[in-house]
């Protein structure tokens, strides 16, 4: 709606200062415009009045039109009610005698939903939040939640990390003693795509968590997912935590290392006791469709074409593949053995725990080796169509050294990669076989 420009406009020799208005007419022209101002302003109001009534009018008359769809952040009128709060409260509740009091960040996700789980069955009260957000299948996600978390009894938020006031209302509902924060933007090549993404979740989103959470008294020990990535054009391997991390390939990997660098800045100033986990290509059932091995079974069970990547010279292709089973147990660890936080109201009272610790499987696995085992499994031949890596943020090789995660954790990874996939195909086979027969 347009603003109304003022109607009296056309009246000029009213004086902007009083006293110092002199009229250089005659005493009878004065007197004359003097009365012609007084009857023409009550005339100029009564119009104003009949147009503005018009507007009025107008608008009460016109149909609603629908409501433009929510672009930002939902406020806290989609949250809360005394039935909302109890089943945060009641997710919560610890049933362990020693148990911990965790938020999941990314709860739908494929290692927040295995871990939310994991967590529930050992007894720790577990509230999930996610955005659900369609980087990749919605669908898969939902499924996550009604098959994995709800039965388990996850009560699971639907919100954003970067939603400050619904953190604030949770944190205020529970006294969360740890956050594993596993909510992020994933993917190298979608950062391509989508750059801002992986700003507003992996840095924007982080800060807003641990902002509330540097404020909460007392603050709770925070465990959150770093990546492989993070070594980026590193040639020495395996890739060990001492090794410079200042070449990332890829803007994913430089907002995990952002990330790392942030955590480290939040430690110093507040005492919030922090450990960075990097992750090295998690895999297995409930997966997220964007990785290799996910899409090379869909494709080869379709008889389609699969490209091969290999590196300049014919190089190979490999990564060091990881059992989701193997992760979830290192961010459990990695929560028991985690210190408390020294602040108190977001004023640091002593030194706090830092860290940051590989979880991989000190094994890497060719791409070609990958297929091979896919292709015995599903016993369908492959139609490989081999192509150079291209320059968009993939690394060709990847290899952990756990030695520090052994150390701090008792890390022991022990799957395999083809027992792994064995158990990621039957749950395929199961899940997508199950989706066509309720299609039919």
């Amino acid at each position: 709606m347009t603003s109304l420009k003022p109607i009296l406009s056309h009246i000029d020799n009213i004086p902007s200062t009083p006293g110092k208005f002199k009229p250089e007419k005659s005493s009878m022209y004065f007197l004359h415009h003097r009365f012609r101002l007084h009857t023409t302003v009550p005339r100029l109001t009564l119009w104003s009045l009949v147009f503005l009534g018009l507007i009025m009018l107008f608008f009460l008359l016109s149909p609603p039109s629908p409501a433009a769809p929510r672009r930002g952040l939902r406020t806290t009128a989609a949250y809360g009610g005394s039935g909302w709060e109890n089943r945060v409260k009641a997710s919560a509740k610890v049933r362990s005698r020693n148990g911990h009091t965790v938020l999941v960040t990314g709860a739908v996700g494929f290692v927040g939903a295995h871990a939310s789980l994991a967590l529930k069955r050992r007894g720790d009260g577990v509230v999930g939040l996610d955005n659900f957000n369609s980087y990749y299948d919605i669908t898969l996600k939902k499924s996550r939640k009604s098959q994995l978390l709800d039965r388990a009894g996850v009560f699971v938020v639907d919100g954003d990390i970067n939603d400050a006031v619904l953190l604030r209302k949770l944190f205020g509902l529970v006294h969360f003693t740890h956050v594993l924060h596993l909510a992020a933007q994933a993917g190298v090549r979608y950062a391509m795509v989508n750059p801002n993404s992986y700003i507003k979740s992996n840095v924007d989103g982080f800060v807003n968590l641990l902002e509330v959470s540097k404020s909460t008294n007392p603050q709770p020990a925070i465990i959150w997912a770093s990546s492989s990535s993070v070594y980026g054009l590193n040639s020495k391997v395996p890739f060990s935590e001492k090794d410079r991390t200042d070449q990332p390939a890829s803007l994913y990997a430089a907002t995990k290392k952002a990330g790392e660098e942030i955590a480290h800045t939040y430690n110093h100033i507040y005492g919030l006791s922090i450990t960075g986990l990097r992750f090295f290509t998690v895999y297995g059932p409930w997966g997220r469709p964007d990785m290799a091995y996910f899409f090379f079974t869909k494709d080869i069970l379709k008889r389609r074409p699969i490209s091969v990547f290999e590196g300049p010279d014919h190089a190979t292709v490999a990564r060091d593949f990881t059992y989701i089973d193997d992760i979830v147990k290192g961010c459990l660890s990695a929560l028991d053995t985690a210190k408390k936080s020294t602040g108190s109201g977001g004023k640091k009272k002593g030194e706090a725990q830092f860290r940051i610790i590989n979880l991989g499987n000190t094994s890497p696995v060719s791409v070609n080796k990958l297929v091979s085992l896919l292709e015995k499994l599903l016993k369908v031949k492959a139609k490989k169509k081999v192509v150079l890596m291209p320059r968009n943020g993939d690394v060709p090789f990847t290899h952990a050294n756990i030695s520090l995660a052994h150390k701090e954790l008792g890390y022991r990874p022990t799957t395999d990669l083809e027992t792994g996939l064995k158990k990621f195909v039957k749950w395929y086979l199961d899940y997508y076989g199950a989706k066509k027969k309720n299609a039919w």
